[in-house]
């Protein structure tokens, strides 16, 4: 039987002070209760627990928790100043056209206008051109369909982002 070490990212993150570890949780998603449900079950013995308890907190989270979330992401093609983040994941949009940075806009407003809040999607791979066809796909979804889509999106950014804060040298 082979013993396997937690992963030195993982065993940082599990170290952290509270305060420290609930900062590194806001960066990776802004929902209070979804950090709450995570530290709770700290420390984590393998990457995959952390995921399966962020896929669980997800499952849980109220509407008010997902409004929570999405406030912290900014529209596509928009990512805030200073925010490396949200500019990686968003890079498909980085050399699109003119054209299509108008058009994504547009969608963006009129998808907000109708949900009350931004579009998200994983953008990390995507390009411009199917961020735009999704929004356009989406936009004539119900909102009781879109919360579902969006808390599935929200869901496959955090273990992204939570990759990136626990496999870290």
């Amino acid at each position: 039987m082979t013993s396997t070490s937690t992963p030195p990212g993982l065993a940082r993150f599990n170290a952290l002070e509270e305060d420290a570890a609930r900062a590194a949780l806001h960066e990776a998603c802004s929902s209070t209760a979804w950090a709450r449900r995570l530290l709770a079950a700290r420390p984590y013995a393998a990457p995959e627990d952390l995921y399966a308890a962020s896929d669980a907190a997800m499952a849980e989270l109220t509407a008010k928790d997902l409004q929570e979330a999405m406030a912290g992401h900014p529209p596509i093609g928009r990512p805030k100043p200073g925010d490396p983040t949200s500019a990686r994941e968003q890079s498909g949009m980085a050399g699109a056209s003119d054209q299509l940075k108008a058009e994504m806009l547009e969608l963006n407003l009129a998808y907000q206008d109708k949900f009350g809040h931004v579009f998200l999607i994983c953008a990390t791979g995507r390009t411009g051109e199917q961020m735009r066809d999704a929004v356009k796909e989406r936009i004539g979804n119900s909102p009781e369909q879109e919360r579902e889509i969006v808390r599935t999106e929200l869901g496959k950014i955090n273990r992204i982002r939570l990759a990136r804060l626990v496999e870290e040298d």
